[in-house]
C-alpha cells in the first residue's frame, strides 16, 4: 500500500483518542484554527497538522513506548522546521480539555505563516513526498512541558498529568 492510500486507511481507522481529538480540531473548532488529519509529510504520515503554526499533534498508544522509529521520524520532522506535540491516548481520553489547552497555547505561540496552505494550491510546503530535499529551517523552541514538547524523545517528555 502506498503512503497516500495508507493515510486514507488511517483516516478511516482512527483510534478512539484520535476520533475524540479530531472532533475538537476539525472544522476550525479550536478557536478558528485549521487542522488536517492523517497528513502525508515527506515519508511520514502525521496524525494532525496545523500548517500555519508548523505544528504536528500526535496521539500515541502503547505501541509508541520507547519506539526508536518515533525518534528518527521526529528528528526528520523537526529538521523541516516543524514542532511536535505528543500525547498518550489515555491523556486525550481522560484530560481532553487540558490537552486542547496545550495545543491552543502551542498554535498561538507562533505567528501565522506567510505561506498559504498548500492544500489550496496557493503556496508550497517546504517538502512533499516527491521532493525529500527540504529547505533547512531552524527548529522551533520546545513547547509546554504539559505536553510531550517539540518532538520529545522517549518517555521523559511525556505529560504526567
Amino acid at each position: 500500500m502506498d503512503k497516500k492510500h495508507f493515510a486514507k486507511h488511517l483516516r478511516r481507522n482512527m483510534t478512539d483518542a484520535e476520533k475524540l481529538l479530531w472532533r475538537h480540531l476539525r472544522g476550525h473548532r479550536l478557536a478558528g484554527q485549521k487542522f488536517r488529519r492523517q497528513q502525508l509529510l515527506g515519508p511520514y504520515v502525521v496524525d494532525f497538522v496545523h500548517f500555519g503554526a508548523r505544528l504536528i499533534v500526535e496521539a500515541d498508544g502503547g505501541q509508541h513506548s520507547g519506539c526508536g522509529r518515533d525518534v528518527q521520524r521526529d528528528e526528520w520532522l523537526r529538521n523541516q522546521g516543524l514542532r511536535i506535540l505528543r500525547f498518550w491516548n489515555n491523556e486525550i481520553l481522560l484530560n481532553t480539555e487540558q490537552v486542547l489547552a496545550v495545543i491552543f497555547e502551542a498554535v498561538n505561540r507562533v505567528s501565522p505563516s506567510p505561506q498559504p496552505s498548500p492544500a489550496r494550491g496557493e503556496g508550497a510546503w517546504p517538502c512533499t513526498s516527491e521532493d525529500l530535499t527540504c529547505a533547512e529551517v531552524e527548529p522551533s523552541s520546545p513547547l509546554s512541558p504539559r505536553g510531550r514538547g517539540a518532538g520529545g524523545e522517549g518517555d521523559s517528555n511525556r505529560s504526567t498529568q
